[in-house]
């Protein structure tokens, strides 16, 4: 049997081709098929003609009708074609039915059509609260759990909420879907299923011998809990596990079965969950049950389950560790503390005492025990330690390095070797060491065999104990297949890939943070929040699908701010863009005029701007005008007002938009300020103050008389007065006079009026510019005295030194007196003494100068002439004759220069002495 869908599309089809071409019946209406059929009650449904065939029979019945004359033949003949078309009508009628259940289905589930619900999301959110008004004000402790099964169960009534976040599109309620015991993500099944799989498949991607043999584990998507190969989900349940393939009903929440949970607390409690079939996690247990505190003191009091545990906040009083003190915390759970307290014990061995704390009473010293063990020859050599110290280590039969002998010695002997051969295996494992029975380790074994690389490409012969490692890369591929091994010497079991994966996930907004790996990245775990204007409706949707999805509707009043002069505007809802225009009245206060404005609001007016864009040339088309959103003022007030001129002359009436003050085009003809002229500026406005009254006297605003001033100056001064005419007598001169000092070179500035004022002395003062005076005196030294006027006095006191000839004696004396006596000073006979000694000197350097000089001319001749009687050596050992030098000559370039440097040393002595 086919199905109903099909047979309804294949009645339809047939019907409505044989309708087309059946007559009308005598009544006038025609035969429908199951699209355009109406129902068995309905006006005008003449025959119900349900199907191709009972078309044709009733066709044929009325016609035999028609044709023959009426018989209990054809009586039987047409009840029988009328049974027929009924239950033909039935059948297509059902089909019908089913065929409008499931366009309401998908109807029902379609996320753009809940969205647009929005008294239906109303009615949700409010039994959503009332269901947990009960657990939010009654229940104690914590309520985080509460909080997440709040929201998931808001999600889930929520169009485009809930998201399978492996294939990221919306879990509609018709589907079928698997939910994770460790965080609560509901997925698609078939997503699940095929999740599932592919990481079974990467996990056993290396052993393919075993697979399908071992049970894999496999990750949750978003929490990576970890689920066994048998956990595979294959049906589809509800959140509580009772009913499978839960039907659809809009009273409930999807995917729900609507029974009691009936699950489990977490941690487990011995209740079970009394919501009904929900998802996420159950909320705190709100069982009330009695219970006492931790310390067990206080009397047992009703409390609820999820909250149970609670403390008196007494002092516990439990005796700790130590033995010695109780605890003095809180009411707690658990065990007590370590005990704080700090007492002197002594160590295992009794010999030190230390404060310590009680909560570690056992404790050992750094002393070495020293006690002499029972073999009387040698002592412990532990360390603080409990208990007797045993008996000697070395008491009993001993056996030789090699343990191939065993020797009865005393303690004070120690063991000898035996002789054999060591025969011990050496660290490689395969050869065994050949010396003689030794202590200590065995030496390397440096037996050269041929060993094989790691790889097991090469081989080379070399000692036993090294390492052979080739430099061969493997180029093997690791186990993402994007990257190879490139290790020396690879031995075939290649490292993971170390390499970060990177690779951008498919909500475009974060990269993956694992290694890098085979097959396609997990999907973001990550969600963004999707809200209204004003923030206060959201939907959280997995990350990268809020390009997508549409912000949710808010029923909140629109909190925007007036963007007009108004406190408020009409009340709207919240919404995105632009508020609407404001159609109030402006009725702004006019600061003109302080009338109130009666046009409508124009603060967000729409003006043409034109002319903003040059166009390139005449083949250039005009652009279309903008608009753009500015405010326009309030017009003008038209309303008369009487108003005064500027000078006060005249009244006159003006409009209140061109009220302020305006001249009467007259001359101002106030008395200025010097008492002798009148302001001649046209009618002006005049500020009155306390020495402004009346319409006579000017004001600051009137002219300034520009004349200037013709009153006589003091005696002396040369300036005329700076101010205008003026009332009154002249200020002062204040000017500045540049004059030169007495020395003529600092010129200075003084004012006028002290210069014209000063007598003689105060003149001098004046022009003095208190430095020293630059002139020289006869002597040649400067003088003295500050800037003065005149000649400069001839007195001068200072100090000059005189020497004697030959500038051994000098002494200081004043100027003056020097000038004045002519005072020399002559050499003494110490002076003498050491001129005449010089002099010596002199001569004995230069007679002994000539000495030098007429000895290297001798030199000089000898070397010629043996250069010309030719070199006879024998002879000339024969002929020279030993001439022996005094010690003048042999020293006398030494002895000069020393004596020198002592008559010069005894010089200065006996000058400066």
């Amino acid at each position: 049997m086919e199905a109903s869908w099909r047979q309804v599309a294949g009645g339809r089809g047939r019907a409505r081709g044989r309708a087309t071409a059946a007559p009308s019946s005598g009544n006038g209406f025609h035969l429908r098929g199951a699209g355009g059929g109406r129902g068995k009650g309905s006006p005008g449904a003449a025959a119900p003609g349900p199907s191709p065939r009972g078309a044709s029979t009733a066709a044929a019945a009325g016609s035999s009708a028609r044709r023959s004359p009426a018989g209990p033949g054809a009586l039987q003949t047409s009840v029988a074609s009328e049974l027929m078309s009924q239950r033909k009508f039935e059948e297509i009628k059902k089909a019908n039915q089913a065929v409008a259940k499931k366009l309401v289905e998908e109807h029902f589930s379609s996320s753009s059509e809940e969205e647009g619900d929005e008294d239906l999301e109303g009615k949700q959110g409010k039994i959503v609260a009332n269901t947990f008004i009960t657990y939010t004000t009654q229940t104690d402790g914590d309520t985080r759990e509460l909080e997440r099964t709040k929201q998931y169960v808001h999600e889930a009534f929520q169009a485009g909420a809930m998201t399978c976040l492996i294939c990221i599109a919306s879990v509609k309620r018709n589907q079928a879907v698997w939910s994770c015991s460790g965080c609560f993500c509901i997925f698609h099944m078939p997503c699940i299923q095929k999740w599932a799989k592919d990481s079974q498949f990467l996990v056993s991607s290396l052993t393919d011998d075993d697979f399908e043999k071992r049970d894999y584990p496999w990750p949750c998507p978003k929490c990576r809990f970890e689920y066994k190969r048998s956990d595979t989900p294959s049906r589809y349940y509800c959140y509580c596990g009772k009913v499978e393939d839960p039907p659809l009903d809009p009273w409930l929440v999807p995917h729900s079965c609507g029974q009691v949970c009936e699950r489990e607390f977490k941690p487990p409690c011995g209740h079970k969950c009394l919501l009904l079939c929900h998802p996420g996690p159950c909320p705190p247990c709100p069982k009330m049950v009695t219970t006492t505190c931790h310390c067990k003191k206080a009397k047992p009091i009703p409390r609820r389950c999820s909250a149970k545990e609670w403390s008196c906040q007494l002092p516990c009083g439990q005796k700790l560790l130590c033995g010695q003190h109780k605890c003095e915390n809180p009411c707690h759970a658990g065990s007590c503390p370590p005990c704080p307290r700090v007492s002197r014990q002594k160590c295992v061995c009794g010999r030190r005492v230390a404060e310590r704390s009680c909560a570690s009473p056992l404790w050992h010293c750094d002393q070495v025990c020293g006690k002499t063990l029972p073999c009387g020859n040698h002592t412990c050599e532990q360390v603080c330690h409990a208990g007797a110290c045993g008996e000697c280590p070395r008491s009993g039969k001993r056996f030789c390095p090699c343990q191939k002998s065993k020797f009865s010695l005393p303690c004070t002997e120690d063991v000898p070797t035996c002789g054999d051969s060591c025969d011990k295996l050496l660290e490689c494992g395969i050869h065994r060491c050949s010396q003689r029975c030794h202590r200590g380790p065995c030496e390397t074994c440096r037996q050269e065999v041929e060993k094989h690389c790691r790889c097991g490409k090469h081989t080379k012969r070399m000692p036993c104990h090294k390492i052979y490692l080739c430099e061969t890369k493997c180029v093997k591929m690791r186990d993402c297949q994007k990257h190879q091994c490139r290790r020396k010497c690879c031995p075939g079991n290649c490292t993971p890939c170390d390499q970060n994966c990177g690779r951008t996930l498919g909500c475009r907004n974060h990269k993956c943070p694992s290694v890098c790996h085979r097959g396609s990245c997990y999907p973001c775990p990550e969600t963004v929040d999707v809200k209204c204007n004003c923030g206060n409706t959201k939907v959280t949707v997995p990350c990268g699908r809020e390009r997508t999805t549409r912000p949710p509707k808010c029923k909140e009043q629109c909190s925007r701010p007036p963007t007009c002069h108004h406190t408020s505007q009409e009340k709207h809802r919240c919404h995105f863009g632009p508020c609407p225009p404001c159609h109030q009245p402006c009725q702004k206060v006019l600061g003109k005029c302080g009338h109130l404005c009666p046009a409508p609001c124009h603060d967000q007016a729409l003006i043409k701007q034109t002319g903003r864009h040059q166009p390139s040339g005449p083949w250039e088309q005009p652009s279309e005008p903008t608009f753009i959103q500015t405010a326009l003022p309030c017009p003008p007030c038209q309303v008369p007002i009487p108003m005064e001129c500027l000078g006060k002359h005249e009244v006159s009436p003006l409009p209140c938009h061109a009220v302020g003050p305006y001249s009467c085009k007259r001359v101002c003809g106030r008395t200025l300020d010097c008492q002798n002229h009148t302001c001649m500026k046209e009618c002006h406005k005049v500020t009155e103050t306390a020495a402004c009254t009346g319409k006579t006297k000017a004001g600051p605003e009137c002219l300034q008389c520009e004349e200037g001033c013709s009153k006589s100056r003091p005696v002396g001064c040369p300036h005329p007065c700076v101010l205008p005419c003026h009332p009154g007598e002249c200020p002062p001169c204040v000017q500045m006079l540049r004059i030169k000092c007495h020395c003529k070179i600092t010129p200075l500035f003084v004012e006028c009026r002290k210069i014209t004022t000063a007598d003689v002395n105060e003149k001098n003062l004046l022009s003095c510019c208190k430095n020293q005076c630059p002139k020289e005196l006869p002597c040649g030294h400067r003088c003295k005295e500050m800037c003065h006027p005149g000649e400069c006095p001839f007195n001068c006191n200072q100090k000059v030194k005189l020497r004697c000839p030959c500038k051994r004696i000098k002494k200081e004396l004043q100027c003056n007196k020097v000038r004045e006596n002519q005072i020399s000073i002559e050499c003494d006979e110490t002076c003498k003494e050491m001129q005449r000694k010089a002099s010596e000197i002199k001569e004995a350097e230069a007679k002994a100068a000539l000495e030098e000089e007429k000895r290297k001319q001798q030199a000089e001749l000898e070397a010629f002439e043996n250069r010309l009687k030719g070199r006879r050596k024998k002879n000339r050992k024969r002929d020279e004759v030993a001439v022996e030098l005094t010690l003048w000559q042999k020293y006398k370039y030494r002895l000069l220069p020393a004596c020198a440097v002592v008559v010069c040393v005894f010089a200065w002595y006996i000058a400066w002495g």
